[in-house]
């Protein structure tokens, strides 16, 4: 069933990118970005009325999250809203399902480090930003030389000291929870930085694709901007034995962001996954997630 919300089809966009050569998520000028990609590819796709050509302001996409320059996704969510009649335009006078043209169309014109994996009709109440739950960052480090594999470097930090895994989650334990996240954010006038950071733990991984490398798994409801990659950061200080838990204890307890943190760099975050509540909540959920004023869903 296709729901039209506010006189419009809301299209969900499940896709994937390699960040590397993006200046992050949302629309810069002159910069290449993921959201200007995506926008002008389907600039050249949808149709206005009558055949015209539309302009990226009539398809804006909103993001589940808006990751920063360098950062990659695997399981990125975003939507776009299209008029009913550009919409249907998509099938042509064919029978081809609109959401299938729209995603085959779309992936043809689009760069090959940007991949949708699915277009489908959006179930009434959904927005990819207000109706998620959680977001899931995966960071991956290489601690030593016998883990750096040249061909995943894009992907991969390269650490110059060894992690000490145990260490990494007795400090990660002590920042979980519902809490102002300010000293891990870069400020944004008007945005709350609280957050529930629902899982901050590490990993050395000892098969399959990461095997070797030293994980992070980072879960919370929403992320501000810059806080996945300074939450690494400063617990790696304490995993290579650099700084101690007072240090991250007295850091924590600060209400602005403070220059002692070394942010990770980008290379090494992925948003793997963004997760939804039934179709039957979504509406609620972006309600409630709409009233806290100013939240800012960045990586």
């Amino acid at each position: 069933m296709t729901f039209t919300i506010g006189g419009v089809v809301r299209a969900r966009l499940d896709l994937s990118y390699d960040g590397t050569n993006f200046s992050g998520w949302g629309v810069q000028p002159a910069l290449r970005t993921v959201q200007g990609e995506l926008e002008r590819a389907l600039c050249r796709v949808v149709r206005g009325p009558e055949g015209s050509q539309l302009e990226p302001s009539d398809l804006r996409v909103t993001v589940a999250g808006r990751t920063d320059a360098g950062v990659h996704a695997r399981g990125q969510v975003a939507h776009v809203d299209i008029t009913p009649d550009s919409w249907q335009r998509l099938g042509g006078r064919s029978t081809h399902d609109p959401a299938q043209v729209l995603r085959e169309r779309v992936s043809g014109v689009l760069p090959n480090d940007i991949v949708i994996h699915s277009a489908t009709p959006a179930h009434e109440g959904f927005d990819a930003r207000f109706s998620a739950l959680e977001r899931r960052y995966i960071y991956r480090i290489a601690d030593n030389q016998a883990g750096r594999d040249p061909l995943t470097r894009r992907y991969v930090t390269w650490a110059d000291r060894d992690l000490d895994v145990e260490a990494l989650n007795e400090a990660s334990a002590t920042l979980a929870g519902l809490r102002d996240f300010a000293v891990f954010c870069k400020p944004r006038e008007g945005a709350t930085t609280v957050r529930d950071l629902k899982q901050f733990s590490w990993e050395r991984v000892v098969t399959g694709a990461d095997a070797g490398l030293v994980i992070a798994t980072v879960r919370a409801d929403a992320f501000c901007h810059s806080m996945v990659r300074s939450l690494v950061g400063a617990v790696t200080a304490i995993g290579t034995g650099k700084r101690d838990l007072g240090w991250l204890a007295a850091l924590a307890a600060k209400d602005r962001r403070d220059d002692a943190i070394e942010v990770a760099p980008a290379r090494g975050l992925t948003l793997e996954e963004v997760l939804y509540p039934p179709d039957a909540e979504l509406a609620a959920r972006a309600q409630i997630a709409r009233a806290r004023r100013g939240v800012e869903v960045c990586g």
